[in-house]
This record gives structure tokens, sequence and C-alpha cells, in this order.
């Protein structure tokens, strides 16, 4: 099959106008000027008419057990607030819920283009029952503030339940409801079962607080659920997060990564808060983790600025995600671009683009499989609305709408 577009964005080098892409079952194996194309490959010619062609974009973090909970929680006066608020709202769901929240999230996802999720889920033994229409890395969100002495046992018991998923990973899901052990398990399992590892970090000024100052509304919150608090009023939660991942050399990779880049199996969303010191602890540090913002949720909670330039300066890989349906309005990664491009108007189109193709591929260890239009790559493909030639970055991520032409594995 031959794709034929107006302009195709590779992510590989300059935009091809009049561009064609050759597939062969569900890889790409040619890519150029439609003419060029036409003569070296054979079979049925498709149309995609005046648009760009594009990869399909990557979700670097989202909860799509909580689709359901849209519009179901306004703004709350702290961080702490919308935690009682959620925990009330799914203490009220069953299994049915939530599976119809996930197949309905995972509709919403691909309505936007989004052909790669990195999905987050508190029932990972729901995962059999789901049919997952896009590439989905699935993480088991682990919790274990009740229990912090059965952390072996949640563990294992999350690996089970992963097992159906080609793709798959851990979840510890913040400093404050996942104990020093369960981080530390979950790093030691990694590189032996060659999976991600992904966690909620600094994200609210109630986090520092309650780390550096011993003090706040979320510290008081978990002291009154009966969390041991002796971790707290001496670190912030970066400092926290490295002493239990260690902030030397990670574990060594496993044969399955290339032997030419570090291990980095952990994702971090969010990073809004980080002391002075933090910075000056990253930069000696080297490096040890990929970063996700979500710029609409971030909106939603108020947290402080997002420290993008300074993150970018010491060489992180950042990337983007929607969150969850419970802080956002809906699961467009082109609303993520839009947004985020208001807050960082200096950054480029192009770069901003990269931040849901390229970057997050490189996250979830896929940049040889995803994230580019590549012969050997995968046929994950969206086709956007492109009226301008000449400026096809700036309009994809303007774009506002629904995409009407995806491609996921090479079927349409």
């Amino acid at each position: 099959m031959i794709l034929r577009a107006r302009i195709v964005i590779t992510m590989d080098g300059p935009p091809i106008d009049n561009g064609a892409v050759a597939l062969s079952g569900n890889k790409v194996v040619d890519v150029g000027k439609f003419d060029e194309i036409k003569m070296r490959n054979g079979g049925e010619i498709v149309d995609v008419g005046e648009q760009a062609l594009l990869p399909g974009l990557i979700n670097a973090h989202c909860h799509l057990d909580y689709t359901c909970l849209r519009g179901e929680i306004p703004a709350q006066k702290s961080f702490t607030d919308w935690i009682r608020a959620i925990n009330a709202k799914k203490a009220k769901l069953s299994s049915k819920d939530y599976l119809t929240s996930i197949d309905e999230g995972f509709a919403e996802a691909k309505r936007f283009g989004t052909t790669t999720i990195a999905n987050l889920t508190a029932f990972p033994d729901l995962i059999p029952q789901i049919e997952a229409p896009i590439r989905t890395w699935w993480f088991a969100e682990l919790i274990d503030v009740r229990a912090p002495e059965h952390e072996n046992e949640i563990v294992d018991r999350a690996l089970e339940s992963l097992q159906p998923a080609h793709n798959s990973g851990l979840a510890p899901h913040a400093l404050f409801t996942a104990s020093a052990d369960l981080y530390r398990r979950c790093q030691e399992i990694a590189p032996q079962r060659n999976i991600l590892l992904t966690t909620h970090l600094a994200e609210s000024y109630e986090e520092m607080e309650m780390f550096h100052d011993a003090s706040g509304p979320l510290y008081e919150f978990m002291k009154n659920i009966g969390r041991p608090m002796e971790d707290c009023g001496n670190e912030t939660p970066l400092e926290r997060f490295l002493d239990l991942i260690g902030s030397g050399r990670l574990p060594n990779r496993p044969r399955a990564i290339e032997v030419n880049r570090p291990y980095l199996p952990w994702i971090v969303a969010h990073l809004n808060e980080l002391a002075e010191s933090d910075f000056e602890l990253l930069e000696r540090s080297k490096r040890q983790f990929h970063i996700v913002n979500c710029p609409r949720s971030h909106d939603y909670f108020k947290h402080s600025h997002f420290p993008f330039e300074r993150l970018r300066s010491l060489g992180f890989n950042i990337c983007l995600g929607t969150d969850s349906l419970a802080s956002n309005e809906d699961l467009s990664l082109f609303a993520e671009m839009r947004a985020f491009q208001r807050r960082e108007p200096a950054i480029s189109p192009e770069e901003i683009v990269k931040m849901v193709t390229l970057n997050p591929a490189m996250a979830l260890h896929q940049e040889k499989m995803i994230g580019r239009i590549r012969p050997g790559f995968c046929a994950d493909l969206v086709a956007v609305q492109c009226s301008e030639h000449d400026k096809p970055f700036e309009q994809i991520v303007g774009f506002d709408g629904s995409i009407d032409w995806i491609m996921v594995n090479g079927k349409m």
C-alpha cells in the first residue's frame, strides 16, 4: 500500500511536499516524494488528501480509569481536597464502571490521533478483559500506604496481572502513598524483567511542604490516615526519590536494551515543585529519568510553573501527557500542545510536536519502532488538515478537533 499526502511529516528530516509512505503489512518500507515512491513500490494507492501525514501521537501519562469522572470534580481549594474528592467518587465505582471508563477513554484518545498510550491503572486485574484499540503500555499503579509490610505481595500480584499485556510496567503511585520498600522493590525488578517504571513526583506545593517541612494539609491528611511520617521534615520530594532509587549509576541494563545508552526505567510525571538545591542535585545525578508534563491538568490544579527551560538545559527528555479526566477536559494531545505553547511561546512548534512523538517514544524505549515515519518503523500514522504547506508544524500544534484518518499498526 502507498499512502499519498500533501505533506509528509517524518520527524526524521524536512517535511516532504506531495509525499508518500509505502507500507508492507504493519511496517513502513519507504518514504519520500510521491512520484518516486510510486516508481519504487507497487500496491494500492490511498490518497489521504490535502492533509499532513505524521506519526501517530504518543500520550506519555494517562489514567483511563477515570474517564467517567470528566467534569465530576470541580477545582478544589487544595490538592489534598482533590484527593479526598476523587477518593469519594472512586468509592462509588464498580469494576464494570472502570471497564466502561477505560474503553471510552481508548476511543476518545484514538479520535484525537493518539496511537500509543502509557496508561496507569489501579486495576491491572481488569487488563485481560480489555482489548486495547491502540498501542498500550500498561502500568500497574501501586499503593501500600495502609499496608507497607505487604509490598512484596503487592508487586507480585501486579506482575501476575500484567502478564497478558505485551508492554507493561510498574507505577508506585507517589512518595506519599508508596513506601520506600515498594520503590526499592520496583527499582530492583525493572532491569531483571526489562520493564519500565513510572511515578508521580513533586507534583504539588503540598507535597514539598510534607517532605521538606513536615507540615501542610497533605502532611496532616496522610498522618491522620496512619501513614508513618518519619521520612518527612528533611528532604525535598526529589531528594527523597533519588535516595530511594540510588543517586549513582542505575543497575546493569538488561540485554534487550541498546548498549550505547544507559537503561533509564523511570518516567516521572509532573516535577513542578523543585528547590534550587534540586537543580544542583539533578546536574550532579546525570539524568536518571524521563519527565512528563501535563499542561492542562497542571492548570486545573494551579501548580507552580513547570520549569521546562531549566530541565531541558540539563538534558532531560520531556514529554507531554493528558493525565486523567478527573482533572482535564478531554484526551487531546493537540490541546496539550496548544496549552504548552501558550505557556512557553519561545519553544518552536516543531519542538512541541517532538514532545508527543520522538520524546515519548524514547521514554518508552521504542525510539526504533514508533515516533517517526521511517523504513522499519510501525505503521502508526495520523492525518491532520494542513492548508499552508510552509507552516506544517504550526498547523499541527494549532489543530483543534478530532482526527478523521488514523492508522494503527498498519490498519486504517
